[in-house]
């Protein structure tokens, strides 16, 4: 892919991916994901949230230079997030960052945390990142377990 031949605001990653800009407001021309993986993502994380009583939020997106900082600034933002985990995976850079909020903490733990890190990674090695982020749902979900 030539980035010459790019429309204005779109750049090639250093992963290989095309990424553009999209204006607020503006509707996608096409969305990110196909409705199957969307479907498989909303089910995931309805199936975690309601057997353990934790939010499950999910982040793909830029998390700056160091994504640590990145993905502490957002989780505040994000919903419920004193009783939430979220999982922040910034394409460009192949970071992948879970946290997990003061109500749940105990039962989200560093250990938890790790362990749905780790199951996402082998899925993003392969280029799959919704299978990536259901497989850390999932596992994550197994280690907090049902209230």
């Amino acid at each position: 892919m030539n980035e010459a031949d790019l429309p204005h605001g779109y750049a090639v990653t250093v992963s290989g991916r095309v990424s553009g800009v999209h204006e607020a407001g503006d509707v996608f021309k096409e969305a990110p994901f196909s409705d199957r993986e969307r479907l498989l993502m909303d089910n995931a994380l309805t199936d975690a949230t309601r057997a353990t009583k934790v939010r499950f939020n999910i982040f793909v997106g830029d998390l700056g230079a160091d994504s640590g900082t990145g993905a502490d600034t957002l989780f505040p933002s994000t919903p419920e997030a004193a009783r939430s985990v979220l999982i922040a995976v910034d394409p460009n850079t192949n970071a992948v960052e879970v946290r997990s909020g003061r109500d749940v903490a105990e039962r989200a733990n560093d250990r938890v945390c790790q362990l749905g890190a780790t199951a996402a990674l082998s899925s993003f090695r392969q280029g799959e990142l919704i299978d990536g982020l259901v497989s850390a749902v999932r596992v994550m979900a197994a280690a907090i377990g049902r209230v």
